[in-house]
């Protein structure tokens, strides 16, 4: 079942005895988790039990689940890691008897509500007992947003906030944020909150206000290098410099971004897709689509004079041969004569 199906089933009231909550996006699961909360959770709690498999067996977790609640008609367990469904378990110290879970599968209580979180990229669906689980509960699937599908659950996060954004917002998100649905979720709500109720966010007003990665940074880097802007590097730089960024990471962080486009500019001259770019570079697909974007402004050799120029002031900058500081403005200053000198041409 997906994210979407089991939040479908949970607005019509209509629960399950047992979910198994799997996956890598552990948004979908902590959503998921609370919204079954607050319907059958005690305000004071008293309903509620958690448990760490990883530190207790599971037929503890069991036997709480068989007994009947002592303040409501109703109660809620929540186990988290319970890493022995998956294909290779991890070695543990705890002894886990799961024919306990087996059988209360089978016949789960009907008094109690048991949510099993775990965090894997993936389950044994071969194993019996999760197949139990999905006759007689729901194993739901939470897996990260694929980036073509961002846009849309950025929409829908807007929905629920009741503000609209602009189209050159949505892809600043997705710059900052990435598929991380936690920080989009944050992002849209302080944006909600300095916007006001019905609104439309700008980009001149969300700028100030997203927060912003280092790894953005050294996108913006490029754009302010690729342009020619040399004082909005520099600009960018003391930025970074005041969130107490290192050169010699930042170093790396620039080349990085630029080995990136001459990646793209040599897979896209051998007629690979984006896809498949992301596939081979082993990158993010939103990094991948910007530098598509960037590298028809660069040619190859200026995209490999400039990552000469970045590890030759690497090396000097570990060799102690010039002052840090003066070092990376110097190196953007070099690049911005590459590209004055290229643009010459």
């Amino acid at each position: 079942m997906s994210y979407t199906d089991a939040l479908k089933a949970i607005k019509k009231k209509d629960f399950s005895p047992i979910y198994l909550l799997y996956g890598t996006e552990s948004y979908f699961m902590q959503d998921i988790k609370e919204k079954i909360e607050k319907q059958f959770a005690l305000s004071d709690g008293t309903n509620v039990s958690v448990y760490d498999l990883e530190e207790t067996p599971i037929q503890e977790v069991i036997a709480d689940a068989e007994e009947y609640p002592f303040f409501s008609d109703h109660k809620l367990i929540v186990a988290h890691h319970p890493f022995f469904l998956k294909a290779k378990p991890d070695k543990s110290a705890v002894d886990h008897r799961l024919e306990s879970l087996e059988q209360y599968a089978q016949t789960p209580a009907e008094w109690t509500t048991l949510v099993l979180l775990a965090p894997y990229e993936k389950v044994d669906e071969r194993k019996k007992i999760i197949k139990t689980i999905k006759k007689n509960g729901q194993a739901v699937a939470c897996m990260p947003v694929k980036e073509w599908d961002l846009s849309d659950w950025i929409v829908t996060l807007c929905k629920e906030n009741n503000i609209l954004l602009e189209d050159a917002v949505t892809d600043l998100l997705i710059q900052e944020s990435g598929s991380d649905l936690s920080m989009l979720r944050s992002e849209i709500e302080k944006l909600a909150l300095y916007a006001g109720e019905g609104a439309k966010v700008t980009l001149e007003m969300a700028e100030p206000l997203v927060s912003h990665q280092q790894t953005s940074s050294g996108l913006k880097l490029v754009d302010a290098l690729m342009a020619g802007n040399l004082a909005k590097a520099i600009y960018i730089y003391h930025d970074l410099i005041k969130l107490k960024e290192e050169p010699i990471a930042l170093i790396a962080l620039l080349a990085s971004q630029f080995r990136t486009i001459l990646h793209v500019k040599l897979l896209k001259q051998k007629g690979y897709n984006q896809a498949k770019m992301a596939e081979v570079i082993k990158g993010h697909p939103f990094v991948i689509k910007l530098a598509l974007k960037r590298e028809a402004h660069f040619s190859e050799d200026e995209l490999k004079h400039i990552l000469l120029r970045a590890a030759e002031t690497d090396a000097d900058l570990k060799q102690g041969r010039m002052e840090k500081n003066l070092a990376f403005e110097l190196l953007l200053q070099q690049i911005a004569a590459i590209r004055k000198k290229a643009r010459m041409v």
